[in-house]
């Protein structure tokens, strides 16, 4: 009798065949796909951009998304020496990075909104590009946000803003470390935290000596130290420092004017959590000059201006970062299967996608909307009009709670990939790592509620812009009205509980970020949105986590709308 042939044995170790995997979603276009943002940008006076908008989605979805992986797998390196033992202190940052910031910057995300500055909804479109840039990196973000932000603060030094705003706003990339003045565009970073200070900035101690006149314009030298000192390899920096006549603002070039290299040492760079392909570090300034911006004693006041505009682009940052985990986890569901089915059409993980896709929609309507509060305030220059006092609230309200939101999102659509979702080839733990940064950079959540109670008691304008907006959704959701209703006697002068306000700020602030993300998607005119938004939170409808979504809501409507 003869014996079975048997298979060979490359055959025999041939254990498997991968049929049941989703394919790789890179390239794809991250701006068509995304109704919900285009929807947006269009509602808030931004559609007049969109082929420049459309433009980038491509690229991110693309190019840009295996940039992103690999700045990330290289981290930045600090060189504090060169070869011969000559202090540089540099930066050598990946290839990668340096393509990702020709790209971003290229495209406009620090630059769009003031080179189209003669058009309303300007910010509303570079909102839009940032929203896209940071989906596939999000160090970069952190460079090119102080660089878009820098801009109202350096206009309150005429001589300053004539030098360096036409390379500010340029849409060139020039890495080499050289004095900006030999450059045809610049990056601007921030200084602002030291050791003892935090978001205390007053309590600061770096001082800042006058090398001749004092004043604005005028040269310092700065003695001191920045315990947080962002995007160190930036062509200069809006700095904090005391002098005689209190705290007051500088523009810090790496280089002197001379065109030596400026006195800071960087002392290392931080070890953070996330955000890898970005350096952040720990300086000291050994009489390092630098130009005083504005009104001596009024630096916090100037450098507000800035981080107006950053606690701005937080809430892209953490609307578009929960956008790209729903965007992963709805593309795993799709071409997942499990129990004889589609993840996608299970109807339990319909439910979770349902939530996230619900979620992420608000995040990134609330945050078109603050920015065309910000473009018209930006053209106000008095700063007196009903858009800017309501960007002056509806900033704090969206920074702390879009921003307090990331973190338990991303968790959540790793869930969706199971196992896939915890390692690092996915790019989900890399999402993680990031969510909880733009609660923390900026003003900590409890900073953004304090800001929220003074912007209340001492600007009446403000307080009126918030309800006015409410007013507009009027009569779009019974649940929306009755917590109007609550939030008008919350805030009105007779509550006798108006003296716990500060302790109870928190959930204060969380309800009015509920209520005004709702009233904008009753506004947007979708009312499957809508009422489901609604009825899950201002009614009730809802439980803790994600998933959680009442019956009859239409769960494979929101899933195909917030992905097409």
């Amino acid at each position: 009798m003869n014996a079975p042939e048997l298979p060979s044995i490359a055959a025999r170790f041939s254990t498997h065949q991968v049929d049941n995997q989703a394919p790789p979603l890179a390239p794809y276009d991250a701006w068509a796909t995304d109704l919900p943002l285009r929807e947006a940008v269009q509602r808030e006076g931004g559609g007049w951009a969109e082929a420049d908008i459309a433009a980038y989605g491509t690229i991110v979805g693309g190019e840009l998304m295996q940039l992103g992986f690999t700045a990330n797998e290289n981290k930045p390196k600090f060189k504090p020496f060169d070869r011969y033992g000559n202090r540089i202190d540099e930066v050598e940052f990946h290839p990668a990075y340096h393509r990702i910031m020709q790209l971003g910057i290229q495209h406009g995300v620090p630059n769009y909104a003031w080179r189209h500055a003669d058009k309303a909804g300007a910010h509303v479109a570079r909102m839009a590009i940032s929203y896209l840039h940071n989906q596939a990196d999000q160090g970069t973000s952190c460079p090119l946000t102080m660089t878009y932000a820098c801009v109202p603060a350096l206009r309150h030094q005429p001589s300053l803003a004539k030098e360096w705003l036409p390379r500010v706003i340029s849409n060139a990339y020039d890495q080499r470390f050289i004095p900006a003045a030999e450059k045809a565009g610049v990056t601007i970073g921030m200084g602002m935290t030291e050791k003892q200070g935090g978001s205390d900035v007053r309590s600061n101690t770096t001082r800042a000596y006058p090398v001749a006149a004092r004043g604005p314009g005028e040269l310092y030298e700065l003695v001191g130290h920045k315990w947080f000192f962002s995007a160190p390899m930036c062509d200069a920096f809006l700095v904090l420092a005391q002098t005689d006549g209190g705290m007051s603002c500088f523009l810090l070039p790496r280089f002197d004017e001379d065109g030596s290299r400026n006195a800071i040492r960087i002392q290392r760079l931080k070890d953070k959590l996330g955000d890898w392909s970005n350096a952040s570090s720990e300086v000291e300034f050994q009489g390092a000059t630098a130009r005083m911006v504005d009104e001596e004693g009024r630096g916090v006041a100037t450098i507000l201006e800035m981080v107006a505009l950053t606690r701005q682009d937080c809430m892209i940052g953490s609307s578009s970062l929960m956008r790209q985990a729903l965007v992963q986890a709805i593309h795993h569901a799709r071409h997942r299967k499990a129990f004889g089915k589609y993840l996608v059409e299970q109807p339990l993980m319909q439910n979770v996608l349902a939530d996230l896709a619900i979620e992420s929609e608000a995040h990134t309507a609330l945050t078109a909307r603050v920015s065309r509060a910000v473009d018209a305030s930006a053209r106000d220059s008095q700063k007196n009009s009903s858009e800017a006092a309501f960007a002056r609230i509806a900033t704090a309200v969206g920074k702390y709670w879009v921003c307090k939101r990331a973190p338990a999102f991303v968790n959540e659509a790793q869930e969706c990939l199971g196992g896939a979702g915890y390692v690092e080839e996915s790019n989900l733990p890399r999402l993680y790592r990031q969510a909880p940064l733009n609660s923390i950079w900026e003003g900590s959540g409890n900073i953004q509620c304090l800001d929220v109670l003074r912007a209340l008691t001492r600007e009446p304008a403000s307080r009126d812009a918030f309800f006015a907006e409410l007013d507009t959704a009027k009569g779009g959701h019974p649940a929306l009205d009755a917590e109007v209703i609550r939030l008008q006697h919350e805030l009105s002068a007779d509550n006798a509980d108006r003296g716990t306000l500060e302790s109870r700020s928190r959930f204060l602030v969380e309800r009015m970020a509920l209520t005004l993300q709702a009233a904008i998607l009753v506004r947007a005119g979708d009312r499957r949105v809508a009422d489901t938004f609604c009825e899950s939170r201002l009614g009730g409808a809802h439980g803790l986590a994600f998933g959680t979504l009442a019956a009859g809501v239409p769960l494979p409507y929101l899933i195909d709308r917030a992905f097409t």
